[in-house]
């Protein structure tokens, strides 16, 4: 495999019967994967984006790369143009029998079709297909419709320093690829999956995709090239390329911080054993501030005041009322969080203004990742998969991520039985000071603004909660009841 190799997509994918004999056995296992966004409305059938084939279908062990979209029954707001359905992105391994050890990965037996009497399964979790991709992105390869890049390194002289900016040479040589490392599949992925490949890279493959510039590869690059260390520099990425101007980013390899802390986990072990955690708040937020700040320094700001914080705080309140109607335990203190909104549009209204900047977009705990050495990172520059791209690459008040946070903490002390809420203001608290020590403003010093940032998180996640985990209700209502009472 290499830059050379011939673009084409052979016979057996190309022919139309393959999807038709994958369709019963994907409309029964693609709603189960956790990265199906489309749960609770039936799949009433698939057309085909994109196919190439990594190894030969007819072959002892075939690999076929998909790109299948998911028509789904929908109820469009009056106006809007019909959802054509989500694009998603599937790697289907194909053998004659098989091994007991690839049973969890099963998609299932075709019967009929060019590959009738083979078996299909979900790829990542077989060695030598992730070790396909791998091999793909080390070589530069072009398969099909498929281009697998690398970032090409500037000098170590031109680097932008900062502090501890000078690549060592260990993390000089986890850029270089080996084609030897043992992949592994991570178990625990939500809305996209993940190969870890010799404890050394990471790749993460986006599933639902949409064509066009996505954050999660865009701003890893431009905080690489800025010098800033507070995020695992992109090695390489999978892109499809189909023509109309349509680019579609399907994976980005980083290195793998091994021995790392997720930092939900780390929260909650510290909950569990009652440890002070408001050292790492502190250090979390001087890391959240050191990527704004980079972010801000590489890519436009722009100010926002009367005329744009108008639909900013309309969709606020918006929001709020959707879900007041879709969860009634959130309607009597719609009211008093309503009055959160209103105060930003009257602060607009007297001629306030507020700077604009690029963001992470889905701040929390789980977003973050602190070393065996005590660094943090931010990772998972994606943002809200449920929001568009165009969405997702708006400049935003760095306010909303800040927010973001400081309702992970809170969500943390109230997953305890009981709740500590002394604990999620201690680390709020701190987070804040962390944060104004390197970017120089205290978020608290805007408390209308980040009031009502945190006031939108809070019924994001009632109407999160009330929709996939009931249980977990009571924790954002906590959060409104105390948001209500204090506008």
């Amino acid at each position: 495999m290499s830059e050379a190799a011939t673009p084409s997509v052979t016979a057996p994918v190309a022919r139309p019967e393959l999807l038709a004999s994958l369709d019963p056995l994907l409309r029964a296992w693609l709603p189960r994967q956790r990265w199906f966004a489309g749960k609770g409305r039936p799949v009433t059938g698939f057309s085909l984006v994109a196919a190439v084939e990594l190894l030969p279908p007819t072959a002892k062990l075939g690999l076929l790369h998909l790109l299948v979209r998911a028509h789904q029954p929908l109820t469009p707001a009056r106006g809007a143009a019909p959802h054509p359905g989500d694009c998603y992105q599937l790697l289907i391994g194909v053998r004659e029998v098989l091994p007991p050890r690839l049973a969890p990965a099963l998609i299932g037996h075709l019967e009929e079709g060019p590959l009738a009497g083979r078996t299909v399964y979900e790829a990542l979790y077989d060695p030598r297909p992730a070790g396909v991709l791998l091999e793909a992105l080390r070589t530069r390869a072009r398969i099909g419709e498929l281009r697998f890049e690398r970032e090409r390194r500037r000098g170590d002289g031109e680097l932008r320093e900062t502090r501890e900016t000078r690549e060592t040479r260990e993390t000089r040589e986890t850029r270089e690829i080996r084609g030897d490392l043992v992949p592994r599949v991570v178990t625990s992925e939500q809305s996209n999956s993940s190969i870890v490949y010799g404890d050394t890279f990471i790749l993460k493959l986006l599933r639902r995709i949409v064509p066009g510039t996505n954050p999660d590869l865009e701003l890893p690059l431009v905080l690489s090239r800025e010098g800033c260390i507070r995020v695992p520099a992109p090695v390489a990425w999978m892109v499809a390329d189909l023509g109309e101007q349509k680019t579609y980013i399907l994976g980005v390899l980083q290195p793998f911080v091994q021995g790392a802390s997720d930092g939900w986990e780390l929260a909650l072990r510290q909950l569990a054993k009652g440890e002070d955690f408001t050292g790492e708040a502190r250090e979390l937020g001087r890391a959240t501030a050191e990527v704004h700040t980079a972010l801000a320094s590489a890519l436009p700001t722009t100010t926002l005041g009367r005329a744009q914080m108008g639909p900013l705080v309309d969709g606020m309140t918006e929001r709020l009322e959707a879900a007041a109607q879709a969860v009634p335990a959130l309607r009597p203190y719609a009211p008093g969080l309503r009055t959160a909104f209103e105060a930003l549009a009257e602060l607009a209204a007297e001629g306030h203004t507020w700077t604009a900047q690029r963001i992470h977009g889905d701040l929390h705990l789980g977003q973050c990742l602190r070393s065996p050495s005590g660094e943090w990172s931010l990772i998972d520059f994606e943002g809200e998969p449920s929001k568009s791209l165009a969405e997702r690459r708006m400049a935003q008040p760095p306010a909303r991520d800040i927010a973001g946070m400081l309702r992970s903490f809170d969500y943390a002390a109230h997953s305890q039985h009981p709740p500590v809420p002394g604990w999620a203001d201690a680390c709020r608290a701190a987070f804040c000071t962390g944060y104004a020590e390197v970017a120089g403003v205290d978020p608290r010093t805007d408390p209308v603004l980040l009031h009502a940032y945190e006031t939108d998180k809070a019924v994001y996640e009632v109407l999160y909660e009330a929709r996939h985990r009931p249980d977990w209700l009571p924790v954002p209502l906590a959060a409104v009841r105390r948001l209500a009472a204090n506008p």
